[in-house]
């Protein structure tokens, strides 16, 4: 185990939050030490960002994550804090530049298991191209929180000029899911070992940007998503609501792991309303979509499928089933599964 920045204590305690030296340590010497950049000045309440948007749009986001148990195979909450956020500027055909972060840990927390969510986070950081530029740190009353959460904005910059919507969605277009459906949300499951289950599925959490990129350099694209809560029928519920027409899904080409598969249908689950935190469901003019796929497999998203397309009908989504039958997939009323994020 790496040992712990000097001067700090062990647990995290109330006078971590109160303004005084200890949260001046705190900050100092976890978060700054491992987010470190240029831009980043703690004596600062505001971050100076040299931004030269030429031609270019502004693109915030903002986004707050909680996750049991904060450390799981494939990620942990630091990781997840960075990507999702970065995310959600990808696929909003933005390129990611700066975040800040909001910290609120509770009292008797572990500074070990700290240290290792911000290393994490900063890896996160460094390999999406981000800087964390501005933040602030809370300190919960030890049983009212869950042990840390992170709140994050995000902001990035994108061509005006990208036509990228619900809007341009035609019948027709098909659907594309960049990767295999319900990692993160069974591998939160698994990590918990409830109901007497473990395995070694790693969670999907990942940058979408390599994605995205490859994505938006096709013709044909009309909208992308990252289908975390509430899985890939949730997304395909927000097609047809806003677009007004029919989704389709196709149950034999939509890519599941086979773990996920066997959680699935030992606790009455479906894969297709759990999360995913790596995965992009994009709509794509059918004509190009074969092109968007092999771009994809070229890049090593080797699962990447075609798993649906637009029709005229009543607003809704369904599945086509492997029997051959169709079935409605009912829109998200209460949580599938308990909460993972």
């Amino acid at each position: 185990m790496a040992a712990l920045p000097r001067h700090l204590d062990s647990h995290i305690s109330l006078a971590h939050g109160n303004g005084g030296r200890l949260m001046r340590e705190l900050i100092v010497q976890l978060f700054a030490k491992h987010l470190h950049n240029d831009l980043l000045d703690t004596d600062c309440d505001a971050a100076w960002l040299p931004l030269t948007l030429n031609a270019n749009a502004l693109v915030v986001t903002t986004d707050g994550f909680t996750v049991d148990p904060l450390e799981f195979p494939g990620g942990n909450i630091g990781s997840l804090a960075v990507h999702g956020t970065v995310n959600d500027l990808a696929v909003g055909g933005a390129q990611p530049l700066y975040l800040t972060l909001n910290a609120f840990i509770e009292e008797g927390f572990e500074i070990a298991v700290l240290d290792r969510l911000v290393q994490s986070m900063a890896q996160a950081c460094q390999d999406s191209g981000v800087k964390i530029v501005a933040g602030d740190t809370k300190v919960l009353r030890r049983g009212q929180g869950g042990g840390v959460y992170f709140a994050t904005t995000g902001i990035g910059v994108r061509d005006p000029g990208l036509r990228l919507g619900l809007g341009l969605v035609k019948t027709g277009d098909v659907l594309l899911l960049s990767g295999t459906a319900g990692d993160h949300g069974t591998a939160v499951l698994l990590a918990r070992e409830q109901f007497g289950l473990s395995g070694s599925l790693a969670s999907d959490a990942a940058s979408v940007l390599p994605i995205t990129k490859a994505l938006l350099a096709k013709p044909g694209l009309r909208f992308m998503r990252d289908p975390t809560r509430g899985g890939i029928a949730t997304v395909a519920h927000e097609i047809a609501k806003a677009t007004q027409m029919a989704v389709r899904l196709y149950e034999a080409k939509i890519p599941v792991n086979g773990q996920v598969r066997a959680v699935a249908e030992m606790l009455g689950y479906d894969p297709f309303y759990m999360a995913c935190e790596g995965r992009v469901l994009a709509v794509i003019d059918a004509d190009y979509a074969e092109q968007a796929i092999a771009g994809l497999h070229a890049l090593g998203y080797l699962d990447a499928a075609i798993i649906g397309c637009m029709e005229i009908g009543h607003a809704h989504a369904f599945l086509e089933t492997e029997l051959g039958g169709e079935r409605l997939l009912q829109e998200l009323e209460a949580d599938p599964l308990p909460r993972i994020c």
